[in-house]
């Protein structure tokens, strides 16, 4: 099982999650996730224990995220394209994908992960241009990612009958 199926299976997604978070309204409001969980988080400096508070919010609205959202009419487009990809790559072990795009994507996540790792300790510290350097390096990573992935999807499409049902 890969590490991608492992945590998606942690978040507990299930046919319709997916199905809910190829809407773009879940794919582009969960990008913006980001930013609203750092100022959460920096927001002990003004609300000191009450920041818990947003804090939960925001942790909340990651995991509910791909579920409030419809189905959408038509996934053919970036966003929806880039969660088939998403779900073609955690089923890597399963279905292999081409050479070339084996490696590219677990760079992109490493690239995001020390991203991750800029965020934590600059909000850790407070120091501002550590976590806008690591919020930038997570976008970076993150949507370059998502970009391969619909890269994968175009090229994997036609290898499954099922990943070809995920487009309409």
């Amino acid at each position: 099982m890969t590490l991608e199926r492992k945590i998606a299976a942690a978040f507990n997604m299930s046919e319709d999650a997916w199905a809910r978070h190829a809407n773009p309204w879940s794919v582009w409001t969960r990008v913006a996730a980001l930013p609203l969980f750092i100022l959460a988080v920096w927001s002990r400096v003004w609300l000191g224990w009450l920041s818990l508070i947003p804090v939960a919010i925001a942790v909340v609205w990651i995991w509910l995220n791909p579920r409030i959202f419809p189905k959408p009419y038509s996934t053919d487009n970036w966003a929806s394209k880039g969660v088939f990809g998403e779900r073609v790559w955690l089923n890597r072990d399963q279905i292999p994908v081409p050479q070339h795009h084996r490696h590219i994507p677990n760079i992109l996540t490493s690239v995001s992960a020390l991203g991750m790792v800029f965020v934590i300790w600059g909000l850790v510290v407070l120091h501002i241009w550590s976590t806008l350097l690591g919020t930038a390096l997570v976008y970076l990573g993150k949507l370059w990612f998502v970009d391969r992935m619909v890269w994968l999807y175009q090229d994997m499409k036609d290898a499954n009958p099922e990943y070809r049902s995920w487009l309409y």
